[in-house]
């Protein structure tokens, strides 16, 4: 994989360091985990089973970005840190192999796996970042603990109460950061921005990897390879409209901030912000795998949800992005976000094959718009920003 930009792109500062292999290797759980939360998310299609899989989502996002923000701080060449972060992926992966059963029989598996994940973090910072790192990240370690404990007493409860708690311990979660700021860390600009674009590029590569999830029990039709071309077009138009300039402008914009300013930035636009575009991808992603499917038939009313609003959610991301990093709105992304959303009584009516042609055909027509009508602008700010 290569970086979204070069290091003077992404405004390196002194120190700065590149991600590492153990980084890439260590992201090599959230492909797993993305692929087991769509799989959920494929076998439970009702409104309920949409957020749960959401839910899930979120809870496993949240723990891997706290683990973009540590490898900012601490040494990954020490042995014993690697053998931590061994022991960390090990309880993502089983985090990731309990997601199916997760609102079912395999809660608790997933709440004992996800603690660990969680624990191992705050002992890393301990043991490995400086002391001021230290003691921000031990006054975040109370949410921590507190969204532990509703996870494991929504396990043990079930039902609708596990539903409600496991809602409560993500809000305490990622409110925590909020209301206690991020003062005290170190953010890398460069790292940092580059960490959350290859990850961008893994959940779009899902996205792929639905093609052929939706296309294991099918013949190789013509349907079926059209189907497969449009969800590749609109797979891409989704990595254009995130490499082309506005992953370059957002490094570049938090390389120029300093102190507490590039933290915020980081938390807000990268921890919070990028949620949205993963989300919207692996929603995405169940369209997909769902059409490919069925392409002569219509998309049942979850999956066409998932087939307009995942990129629609996806742009959204996009503008709010924009708007924190640069103070503008991108009018572009907003009507087109705003069309995929009114496209979902038409794509639950006509046949999916038909509803993945009008979304891929959308998305080829805004980045070309974009390239076309704002070519010089881009040129001359690429220029600038030294791509």
């Amino acid at each position: 994989m290569s970086a979204p930009a070069n290091s003077e792109t992404l405004g390196k500062d002194e120190g700065e360091r590149n991600v590492t292999a153990l980084e890439l290797f260590f992201d090599l759980v959230f492909v797993l985990a993305i692929t087991q939360d769509t799989t959920f998310l494929s076998s439970n299609l009702s409104a309920r089973g949409f957020y749960e899989g959401l839910l899930i989502l979120a809870l496993v996002w949240w723990s891997w970005v706290g683990y973009t923000w540590l490898t900012n701080s601490v040494d990954l060449d020490d042995g014993p840190t690697r053998v931590a972060f061994f022991v960390a992926m090990t309880g993502f992966v089983i985090v990731a192999l309990a997601t199916p059963e997760a609102f079912g029989k395999d809660a608790s598996v997933f709440v004992g796996a996800y603690a660990v994940v969680r624990a191992m973090q705050v002992a890393l910072y301990a043991r490995g970042a400086s002391a001021e790192e230290a003691r921000a990240i031990l006054g975040l370690a109370p949410g921590f603990f507190i969204s532990v404990v509703l996870l494991l007493a929504g396990s043990i409860a079930g039902g609708d109460a596990q539903l409600v708690l496991w809602s409560a311990a993500l809000i305490c979660d990622i409110g925590v950061p909020l209301v206690r700021g991020t003062d005290g860390f170190q953010v890398h600009a460069g790292h940092f921005a580059e960490r959350h674009g290859l990850i961008i590029i893994i959940a779009l590569g899902e996205s792929i990897v639905a093609v052929g999830g939706g296309a294991a029990s099918e013949n190789l039709d013509l349907a079926l390879v059209a189907g497969a071309c449009l969800a590749v077009a609109a797979v891409a138009a989704m990595w254009w409209a995130y490499f082309d300039i506005v992953a370059i402008v957002a490094a570049h914009r938090l390389g120029q901030a300093q102190g507490g300013e590039r933290n915020r930035i980081a938390r807000d636009s990268y921890s919070y912000i990028h949620f949205l575009m993963v989300a919207g991808i692996v929603i995405l992603a169940l369209g997909i795998k769902k059409t490919l499917a069925n392409s002569g038939d219509p998309l049942k009313l979850i999956p066409a949800i998932a087939l307009c609003a995942g990129p629609a959610v996806y742009l959204v991301g996009h503008v709010l992005f924009r708007r924190r990093n640069i103070r503008t709105w991108n009018r572009e992304r907003i009507a087109a976000s705003i069309l995929l959303f009114a496209l979902i009584p038409l794509a639950h009516r006509i046949d999916a094959l038909g509803a993945l042609a009008i979304v891929a055909g959308l998305l080829v027509v805004l980045v070309s718009y974009e390239s076309v009508a704002h070519r010089e602008g881009r040129a001359r700010l690429k220029t600038q920003l030294g791509s």
